[in-house]
Order: C-alpha cells, then sequence, then structure tokens
C-alpha cells in the first residue's frame, strides 16, 4: 500500500527520505491516475530500493503548486531531498521501471 503524504509530512517522508523516493501526484477524479495505482501498489511491494508515495492534488494544492504539478498523473522522483526526473502521464510498467532506474 502506498503511504499517502500530505504538506505536514512531506519533508520527512520524502526529503529527509534515506532512499529515493517516487512521488505520485493524482487526484481521485483522475482517470489515468486510478489505472496508474495499481502498478504502482505492486511496484511498492517490490522495490526496496525505493520508497513510493501518494501526494492528492485537491487535498494538497500547496505541494502540487510548489512543486509546479500542472498535468496528472505525474511522477517525480527526488533523491536526497531533490527532483531528479518527472514524468507525465500514463506509463507501462517496464517504462516506470526504467523512469525509477533513472
Amino acid at each position: 500500500m502506498i503511504k499517502e503524504v500530505t504538506t505536514a509530512t512531506f519533508e520527512e517522508e520524502v526529503l529527509s527520505s534515506d532512499k529515493p523516493v517516487l512521488v505520485d501526484f493524482n487526484a481521485d477524479w483522475c482517470g489515468p491516475c486510478q489505472m496508474l495505482k495499481p502498478t504502482l501498489d505492486k511496484l511498492a511491494d517490490e522495490l526496496d530500493n525505493v520508497k513510493v508515495v501518494s501526494v492528492n492534488i485537491d487535498r494538497e494544492d500547496d505541494l502540487a503548486y510548489k512543486y509546479s504539478v500542472s498535468s496528472i498523473p505525474c511522477l517525480v522522483m527526488f533523491e536526497g531531498g531533490n527532483e531528479t526526473r518527472r514524468s507525465i502521464g500514463l506509463k507501462p510498467r517496464p517504462e516506470l521501471i526504467k523512469f525509477i532506474n533513472g
């Protein structure tokens, strides 16, 4: 299960994480976001070297604004507290794995 982070927990869960973090910016009303969720859930269970978290942009619009999220689903990799890459839109599992591994 992917942990949902908020503005209050973002620094601790993402920016201060000792391993890379994949942040899924999404919304409940977004069809592609809902289609991506099962794949991300499986990857979160399978990958020990990467933490996967979710940010609901409707509830956490400050985070969406701060990280310039204008289209969803938006996946952002953070390493050492810094954004290293991002991907927008629904992607198949092989492309997600490539994106996560850089």
